[in-house]
């Protein structure tokens, strides 16, 4: 037997190769989870006691071994070993060095397949919990500039040319729905982490009288998981959250690019504050919104950890197998990513200088209110194609002359077959003032909006 320390050497007769144990290793990824692998041996271990599996004697050595293991990780001062391949290892080895053969009692009845899964299954939960609280933090942000900006106007684009006007809250409040939306798939991902795959085993349960209600009351858990087989193979809450991470960033991702298209001299509508742009090492004169580019590109990290941990997961046979090793390297990463990214896209919308003339500027003239022309035809009694085909016309005419719908004479509406026409009627305030339905752009619709919103977040 080698005797380097691993859990598991009693039947090889030598060591590992050095090149399978670099690609065996998972303590530089899984370490990380120390104050969970922890919390989860010290319920374990007191439970092994309360039913008399182990004496309460090794029970309370092996209580206050990992107490004084967490405050050596706490604080920096505990030293790794050669034969540490992953933190449940380690935390044992060292265990075992302060309390002597207790420490060795403590993986009675446990693998560290149910021990891994439910290790990992704690940190999720605790990981919603906050990011449940940065999603907040932004959704707050977005409606307190959209309740500044409710009489602010803008073009709404379709194939990013202008369409018709809308408010600049109202805008700002499409993202306020992605958001919760977003905030419910997280709730889900919390539901799926319901059920504790402690006391499965390796794969088939254990031999002991153990008593898995009481350690998955203790973890947090609602309900020990039913199967053995599908608790230690399961990886279900992980890809719910990788869901939601990669949705997450498909949002941001869209909130990044408006702002970096924006914030381009061409368009001007929005000015970024000096905390959240950087320079060019190169043009002096350089103000690049790097923080909205970055949200931008986010997207594909994020659905590429989903789409790695589904790859990984799809065509697995029962029960455990080592390619579920890999989980952590793409749970941890979205992790990473969606807590770097939530704060400085909350800091970046907070802090943006919304160039309120340039829109407004934007607005007049143009054709913005052609839809509404062909709207007010029908209501005049006009089927809505003769409507399309007359206003149609007149645009074109307009668009050759070089003017805008705010610039058509009666010469105009006639010559496209359109009489008696108050042209006054299509300026931007009177078209948006003119969406009442709710979900709309008039005042009151984007109040109610707000209001709506801001309940919404309520509780979170």
């Amino acid at each position: 037997m080698p005797d380097d320390g691993r859990l598991w050497g009693g039947r090889f007769a030598s060591s590992q190769a050095e090149a399978f144990d670099r690609l065996n290793v998972s303590l530089p990824i899984d370490r990380r989870m120390w104050p969970q692998d922890i919390r989860c041996s010290r319920a374990h271990a007191r439970m092994l006691g309360a039913v008399g599996v182990i004496s309460s004697e090794d029970a309370a050595q092996i209580d206050a071994g990992l107490e004084q293991v967490r405050g050596e990780l706490e604080s920096g001062g505990f030293e790794f070993a050669p034969g540490d391949e992953d933190i449940h290892t380690a935390i044992e080895r060292r265990l075992t060095e302060i309390v002597g053969d207790a420490g060795q009692r403590l993986h009675t009845a446990r693998s560290r397949n149910d021990q891994v899964a439910t290790d990992v299954l704690i940190y999720l939960r605790e990981r919603c919990d906050a990011q449940g609280l940065l999603l907040r933090d932004l959704v707050l942000v977005l409606i307190g500039r959209a309740e500044e900006h409710l009489g602010t106007l803008l073009p709404g684009l379709t194939h990013q040319q202008h369409a018709q006007p809308v408010r600049l809250a109202h805008h700002l409040l499409a993202y306020v729905w992605m958001l919760v939306r977003d905030r419910e798939r997280l709730l889900a991902v919390l539901d799926a982490c319901r059920e504790c795959p402690l006391g499965a085993g390796a794969l088939a349960g254990v031999s002991f009288p153990i008593d898995r209600e009481m350690t998955a009351r203790e973890l947090g858990f609602s309900r020990p998981a039913p199967n053995s087989l599908d608790a230690v193979s399961s990886r279900d809450a992980l890809v719910d959250y990788l869901h939601f991470a990669a949705q997450l960033g498909v949002h941001l991702s869209r909130l990044g690019a408006e702002i970096v298209l924006w914030a381009s001299d061409d368009v001007g509508f929005v000015q970024l504050d000096d905390s959240f742009a950087s320079g060019s090492s190169m043009l002096p004169h350089k103000k690049n919104p790097d923080a909205a580019e970055l949200a931008r590109a986010k997207a594909h990290r994020l659905a590429a950890d989903y789409s790695g941990l589904a790859g990984t997961i799809s065509g697995l046979p029962l029960a455990y197998n080592k390619d579920l090793q890999e989980d952590k390297a793409y749970l941890f990463d979205a992790v990473d990513t969606v807590e770097l990214l939530l704060p400085a896209t909350t800091g970046m919308v907070s802090t943006l200088e919304f160039q309120t003339d340039r829109m407004r500027a934007a607005v007049e003239g143009g054709f913005l209110g052609a839809t509404d022309l062909a709207d007010a035809l029908v209501g005049g009694g006009w089927t809505f194609r003769r409507a399309h085909g007359a206003v149609g016309a007149l645009v074109k005419a307009l668009a050759d002359d070089g003017r805008g719908l705010a610039d058509a004479t009666p010469t105009d509406f006639a010559a496209a077959g359109i009489e008696g026409f108050d042209v006054t009627l299509l300026g931007p305030e009177a078209v948006v003032e003119s969406k009442k339905a709710a979900g709309g752009t008039s005042r009151a619709a984007v109040s109610a909006q707000l209001e709506a919103a801001r309940s919404a977040v309520e509780g979170w």
